[in-house]
């Protein structure tokens, strides 16, 4: 039985691969429930996934096939604080401060879907002064390691390829995480000039009175988290 609308319009398209092509080069788009931007930043993150899956792959693939003693984080990663050391309170704390900006990331989406600029672009900011504080702490961590040895080809804890697979593994998601600062900076500047309601040209801006945008930074910068929750369980506590 036809289940259309009868008052849908008919519409012929070629059968195939030849349909597919003919839909995505159509004026229609080809996700129906989301934006262009959406999806793709969901396809990005996609392929990010697997490249930090890669990365912590091959790093739990090292350390469990090198015959040189594994350095103990909580001791390479320890902190004197007046004669007292104290292991992974920096991690902990760069965990509690990313983890946080995810909170303030998810009320900036809300505040900006209700149009309220005014707190959408201060918890964004709020947001991105987590993202630097994190950013900084981890400057901090890795002057320390450099100053007491540790390189990408050798350590002086034990298995040399801890210094690389640290530096890659942290460098790449510091990387992101600036990116990240910067983002939700150039998003703020535009929530609070209010150009997504009066849809001012230029990049990251969308349609009139849409707020996507702020979104589409949310998604990245819960990635972002929720990768370093990974890297914090494999690198850290492993």
């Amino acid at each position: 039985m036809d289940t259309a609308s009868p008052h849908a319009p008919t519409v012929n398209r070629p059968e195939g691969w030849s349909g597919v092509v003919a839909d995505w080069s159509s004026d229609q788009r080809s996700f129906k429930g989301a934006s262009w931007g959406k999806v793709m930043m969901w396809i990005f993150l996609l392929s990010d996934t697997f490249i930090f899956g890669c990365f912590l792959l091959s790093y739990m693939s090292v350390r469990m096939s090198t015959t040189v003693p594994w350095p103990n984080p909580s001791e390479v990663f320890s902190l004197e604080i007046a004669g007292t050391n104290f292991p992974l309170i920096l991690i902990a704390i760069m965990t509690f401060v990313l983890i946080s900006s995810s909170g303030t990331m998810a009320m900036a989406v809300n505040s900006a879907y209700r149009r309220d600029r005014a707190t959408t672009t201060a918890l964004m900011l709020v947001t991105a002064l987590f993202g630097a504080t994190f950013v900084g702490m981890q400057a901090f961590e890795w002057s320390k390691l450099i100053h007491e040895g540790v390189r990408p080809w050798e350590n002086p804890w034990g298995a040399a390829q801890f210094g690389a697979a640290f530096f890659t593994i942290t460098g790449f998601h510091g990387t992101h995480v600036t990116i990240g600062v910067i983002m939700l900076l150039i998003v703020a500047r535009k929530v609070w000039r209010g150009d997504f309601d009066n849809e001012r040209p230029g990049g990251l801006t969308g349609r009139r009175g849409r707020y996507e945008m702020v979104e589409i930074a949310g998604l990245y910068w819960h990635f972002v988290d929720l990768v370093w929750v990974f890297i914090f369980a494999l690198f850290y506590l492993w």
